[in-house]
C-alpha cells in the first residue's frame, strides 16, 4: 500500500476546496472522528473527556490520509484526544521550556541570542495531542498591530538580532495580510536578514499554499525560510509534495522538524521513511526532537537510550543529509541541547 491510498473509500473524497473553506469545516467532534473512522465508540468518553481540556481540531486533508478501522494508525494517534491526557504525571507541566520567563512583552518569546520568536496566530489548524503549548497564554500573547509596536521596539533595541520566526499556533493559520503585513514590517528592520516561519499547514492542510502566500514569501528582501512539523511519512501525499515544488520554486528554504513520539515513528523503519519521503518532496529534516514534557502527554515519550539507538541506526541505512539531529529544548539553555549517551 502507498501512502497516497492509506485511506479507504470509505471516507469521502474531498473535492478540491480553497484553504479558507477547509479551515471553516475542521473535524473538531470525536464523535465525528470516530464515525468516518469507523472506531470502537467505546473509545468516545475517554476522547470526550480529554477534549473537554484540549479542543480536537484537525482538517479533513489530514483524515483523509488515515487508515480507517485502525486505531493504531499513526497519523490518528496524533490527533485523537484519550484517556491518557487525563492522568497527572510527575515531572510534566503546564508550560515545560518555561517560556513565561522568556516573553518580555506580548507577543514575544525571546530565548536564543541572535533570534526570536512572534507569536503571529492564537490558533492553529491541527491540535497534535503532544503540542507543548497547548495551555499558552494566546489571550494574552495575540499580536495584533498595537502589541506590533511593542515588539518592533524590542526587535529594534537589539543589534544582534539576525531573523525572526514567525510562529503560533500557526501563523499560517491566518489570512496571507497578516503575516504578509508582519513580513512587510520585519523588511523594514536593518539588522534583520532571515524570516522563518513554523507551520504544520503546508503538511496538514496543503491548499493554504497559495498564489498570495508565494507571492509575500518571494518579494520579502528577507531570506525565507519555512520549518515544516510533519512526523511520519504517510502524511506526505501527492498535494503535499505539489505545495512544497511550489514553494522551492519561489525560493524558499524547506526543513522539516519532528518530534519523536511513542507508536507513531519509534522504529528505525518509520523514522527513515519519514526522511525519504521528505526529501523527495523537496524538505531537509532538520531537527527530532524529544516530548517537551508538557502535562497530558507522558504517553507519547520515548526514553533517550531507545532514541539514541534509533538515530545511530538512521546513520547507518541513511546519507548524513537525511538524518535529523536529536535534541531537547532544556528552559534557560542558549540553543537546542543535543542528546547524547
Amino acid at each position: 500500500m502507498t501512502q497516497d491510498s492509506v485511506a479507504t473509500s470509505a471516507i469521502p473524497v474531498r473535492e478540491h476546496r480553497r484553504w479558507q473553506e477547509e479551515m471553516a469545516d475542521l473535524v473538531t467532534d470525536p464523535r465525528e472522528l470516530v464515525r468516518l473512522l469507523q472506531l470502537d465508540v467505546q473509545q468516545l468518553p475517554a476522547a470526550l473527556a480529554a477534549a473537554g481540556e484540549f479542543a480536537l481540531r484537525v482538517p479533513r486533508a489530514f483524515l483523509h490520509r488515515m487508515r480507517v478501522g485502525d486505531p493504531r494508525d499513526p497519523l490518528l494517534l496524533q490527533v485523537l484526544p484519550g484517556a491518557p491526557e487525563l492522568q497527572s504525571s510527575p515531572g510534566y507541566s503546564a508550560d515545560p521550556l518555561d517560556e513565561a520567563a522568556a516573553n518580555p512583552v506580548p507577543g514575544v518569546v525571546h530565548k536564543y541570542h541572535g533570534r526570536l520568536l512572534l507569536i503571529a496566530a492564537g490558533q492553529c489548524a491541527i491540535n497534535c495531542r503532544y503540542c507543548f503549548r497547548r495551555q499558552f497564554p494566546y489571550g494574552d500573547n495575540h499580536l495584533n498591530r498595537n502589541q506590533w509596536m511593542g515588539a518592533r521596539a524590542h526587535i529594534r533595541a537589539r543589534p544582534d538580532l539576525r531573523g525572526v520566526i514567525l510562529s503560533g499556533g500557526a501563523p499560517l493559520v491566518r489570512s496571507a495580510r497578516q503575516p504578509g503585513w508582519l513580513a512587510a514590517e520585519l523588511a523594514q528592520i536593518p539588522q534583520l536578514d532571515k524570516l522563518r516561519v513554523h507551520s504544520r499547514l503546508p503538511i496538514v492542510a496543503p491548499s493554504r499554499v497559495t498564489d498570495e502566500l508565494i507571492a509575500w514569501f518571494a518579494a520579502s528582501r528577507l531570506q525565507p525560510v519555512l520549518v515544516l512539523h510533519c512526523n511520519h511519512a504517510n502524511e506526505i501525499d501527492a498535494e503535499v509534495r505539489a505545495a512544497t515544488a511550489r514553494l522551492r520554486a519561489a525560493g524558499v528554504t524547506l526543513l522539516n522538524q519532528a518530534v519523536l513520539l511513542r507508536g507513531v515513528n519509534d522504529s528505525t523503519e518509520a523514522l527513515g521513511a519519514l526522511s525519504e519521503a521528505l526529501f523527495a518532496a523537496g524538505v531537509l529534516p532538520y531537527y527530532l526532537h524529544q516530548l517537551d514534557r508538557v502535562q497530558g502527554a507522558a504517553h507519547f515519550e520515548v526514553e533517550d537510550e531507545k532514541a539514541l539507538h534509533l538515530v545511530e541506526q538512521l546513520r547507518c541505512r541513511l546519507p548524513g543529509y537525511l538524518v535529523p539531529r536529536l535534541v531537547r529544548e532544556i528552559p534557560g539553555k542558549s540553543s537546542k541541547s543535543p542528546v547524547c549517551s
